[in-house]
């Protein structure tokens, strides 16, 4: 009997707590399609790199010493290609620029990084308006990252972020200063 009651007390304590902190469905993290036509037009060219969300520190550690990223992402030079160029603005003032190729998969919307086989990327669409969030995984890491075409988003699009990405398991997160002007950026 007193197990029954306990049992009971618990059940309804998670009802009570599940009310109070709401999670989104899983399913509220929609990938972006990728069919040729939709995409990737719609997602070339300037982004800012604003958030990184990840179950611990370590996976996030590489944007330590970054106070902002810019990237521009452009068609390739061959069909299902993207490439990016970015240049990252370290808290030091230093500009380091970076450019990668990345591979688009037939008919799913995993992306690969040249170079490296071990790295997916997956695209999700962002409430924020001009947003868009990617999930990186790789050999013992795995992290979501948000860009806007905005260097200074609303507030409110990285709380959001913030939020559902906790639900996801991420318990680190870390803020991009952007405290100083993004590093010019090249694109040949």
């Amino acid at each position: 009997m007193f197990h029954q009651i306990w049992a009971a007390l618990l059940y309804f304590y998670g009802i009570l707590l599940n009310s109070i902190y709401q999670c989104p469905e899983h399913s509220q993290l929609t990938t972006l399609g990728v069919d040729g036509k939709e995409f990737p037009e719609p997602h070339l060219g300037r982004w800012y790199f604003i958030a990184g969300a990840a179950p611990t520190k370590e996976e996030l550690a590489t944007f330590d010493p970054v106070d902002n990223i810019v990237f521009n992402m452009a068609a390739g030079s061959a069909p299902m290609q993207l490439q990016l160029h970015a240049t990252i603005r370290m808290k030091n003032g230093l500009c380091v620029p970076r450019k990668w190729i990345y591979h688009l998969t037939e008919g799913s919307t995993d992306l690969r990084t040249e170079g490296r086989p071990d790295m997916k990327t997956k695209l999700y669409s962002s409430s924020c308006p001009g947003g868009i969030m990617l999930k990186e995984t790789g050999q013992g890491y795995q992290r979501f990252l948000l860009y806007n075409r905005s260097p200074h988003p609303p507030e409110k699009c990285v709380e959001e972020f913030q939020s559902l990405t906790s639900c996801l398991d991420s318990k680190a997160f870390l803020l991009t200063p952007r405290n100083q002007e993004a590093c010019k950026l090249y694109s040949n």
